[in-house]
C-alpha cells in the first residue's frame, strides 16, 4: 500500500511509501486509511511470543498486562531482514522511494534495523527517520510523511519537511507509577524510587530522545492538570489524546475537553485523534495513563 500519488508541478508522478514502526500507536484502521506500513515490535510474555498489531491486539496486550500475576512483557525491535521485506513490498507495488519514521534510536534498536534494512537495498532511495520519541510523536511524523505523499511529494521533500517538524512534535503523559518504566529499563531504579515516594504520579516525557521523569505531583487529578498545562503552553496544530483501557470514557472526554478549553487559539477537531496505548509502548507506562503526543503550531 503506498500513498496516493498526486501529479506535481513539472508533469512527474510522485508515488512515495511511508513505513513506521508499532510504537507508533497508530491504530489499524487509521495507518490504512493513511497507506501507512507498519512494522511490528515483537511482545514477550513468559515463553509466548506475539507481534504487535499482528498476532496481538491492543486490546489482547491489556488483557494479559492486567491479569492476576501475569509476567511482565519484554518487547524486542523487529529484525533487518523484517524491514528489508516491507521496504521491498512497497517498491514491488510501484513506490518510487520509502519515508520511513521510526521509535526514538536510544529507546530501541528498530532505527538500527531499518537503517540496516536500507542499506542492504543500495539501489533504492529509502530515508529511515530516527523521530527520537515513541507513541504518537514517532505516529504524527508518520502521518504528516503519508498526507505529503498524498500531496505528490518526493521522498527528498517529505523526508526533510518532517525532520524539520520534529521539534515541533512532543509528549506529556501522568502515569500511576514508574514501576513499569523501571522494569523496562527506560529508567534507574534510583528515579523509579523517587517517583514512588509518598505515592506520588509522575510526569513523564522525552528529552533528547531518553523517557524522563520531568515532574510528579500527589494526586493524579493535579498530575493531569499539569500535563494539560504543559501541552496547552503555546499552540498546537494536531493532538493525540494516549490513555489505557483502564480509564472511564468520562475520565478520557473530560481529560480532552480540558485540553481544547486550554490550548490557545483553538484547535480543529479533525487534528484530534484518541486512542489506545499499544502493545510496543504499553509495557513501559502500565494502566492509568493519560496524556497526549502534539504538533506545536509554526511561530
Amino acid at each position: 500500500m503506498i500513498g496516493q500519488s498526486m501529479r506535481v508541478p513539472g508533469g512527474a508522478m510522485s508515488r512515495v511509501a511511508v513505513v513506521t514502526d508499532s510504537t507508533a500507536d497508530l491504530a489499524a484502521d487509521m495507518a490504512a486509511a493513511a497507506g501507512i506500513r507498519v512494522v511490528p515490535l515483537y511482545v514477550q510474555f513468559g515463553s509466548e511470543e506475539f507481534q504487535a498489531g499482528v498476532n496481538l491486539s491492543t486490546e489482547q496486550f491489556w488483557t494479559r498486562l492486567l491479569a492476576p500475576g501475569a509476567p511482565f512483557p519484554k518487547t524486542a525491535a523487529p529484525s533487518p531482514g523484517t524491514f528489508k521485506e516491507t521496504f521491498e513490498a512497497c517498491f514491488a507495488d510501484g513506490a518510487d522511494a520509502v519515508v520511513c519514521p521510526v521509535i526514538g534510536s536510544k529507546l530501541s534498536g528498530t532505527f538500527g534495523s531499518a537503517t540496516l534494512a536500507a542499506q542492504a537495498l543500495p539501489d533504492r532511495e529509502i530515508h529511515v527517520i530516527d523521530t527520537c520519541s515513541t507513541s504518537m510523536s514517532t505516529g504524527i511524523p508518520a502521518l504528516i510523511a503519508a498526507e505529503m505523499a498524498a500531496a505528490g511529494a518526493s521522498g527528498g521533500e517529505i523526508s526533510a519537511h518532517v525532520r524539520s517538524r520534529l521539534p515541533d512534535v512532543d509528549l506529556w503523559v501522568a502515569v500511576d507509577t514508574l514501576d513499569y518504566l523501571r522494569k523496562g529499563g527506560r529508567l534507574s531504579a534510583a528515579q523509579a524510587v523517587i517517583g514512588s515516594m509518598l505515592s506520588v504520579k509522575p510526569i513523564i516525557t522525552v528529552v533528547d530522545g531518553l523517557v524522563t521523569m520531568s515532574d510528579r505531583q500527589r494526586t493524579r487529578a493535579r498530575a493531569r492538570a499539569l500535563v494539560v498545562e504543559r501541552i496547552a503552553a503555546k499552540p498546537v496544530e494536531r493532538l493525540s489524546i494516549l490513555h489505557a483501557p483502564t480509564s472511564a470514557p468520562e475520565e478520557v472526554t473530560a481529560f480532552r475537553d480540558q485540553l481544547l478549553a486550554a490550548i490557545p487559539g483553538g484547535l480543529d477537531p479533525e487534528r484530534i485523534t484518541i486512542g489506545l496505548i499499544g502493545a510496543s509502548t504499553g509495557p513501559h507506562l502500565g494502566p492509568d495513563l493519560m496524556g497526549a503526543a502534539f504538533l506545536r503550531r509554526p511561530a
